[in-house]
């Protein structure tokens, strides 16, 4: 039970997360007029400090409350999400230079594999350690 929570609060934040990105995407690229790769970058900061506060509070109820675990898991968490940005952005330079697909719509196909990707990283890798 206490799983289906998790992955249902997952889902949740996740689809915040996604929003965050998404929208903030689509204004800096469709209403400030940059270049998708800058907008892609800013809109992943942007998600990636929502994502955490609330992967860490909401979803994992990570323990940890000390300097030292928050700076772990957010360094670590900052790892991953790296990863997931090179995800996105190797993704949307794919899909809209190499098959001129829209840039939203690949922005959105790309956050499909980065919020997999990102769930099994959290869940396995990051929290992990400091679950109840």
């Amino acid at each position: 039970m206490n799983n289906k929570k998790e992955i249902i609060n997952y889902l949740i934040f996740g689809v915040l997360t996604t929003a965050i990105n998404i929208i903030s995407f689509w204004i800096l690229d469709r209403l400030v007029g940059l270049d998708y790769r800058l907008a892609t970058s800013i809109a992943w900061i942007l998600s990636v400090i929502f994502a955490f506060v609330t992967n860490k509070l909401y979803v994992f109820n990570s323990i940890g409350k000390d300097v030292y675990s928050v700076i772990k898991e957010f360094s670590s968490f900052i790892f991953f999400r790296l990863l997931s940005y090179a995800l996105d952005l190797i993704t949307m330079i794919m899909l809209v230079e190499s098959i001129q697909m829209d840039s939203l719509y690949a922005k959105v196909l790309a956050n499909v594999l980065v919020v997999i990707f990102n769930y099994f990283a959290s869940k396995f890798i990051i929290f992990k350690t400091l679950e109840k």
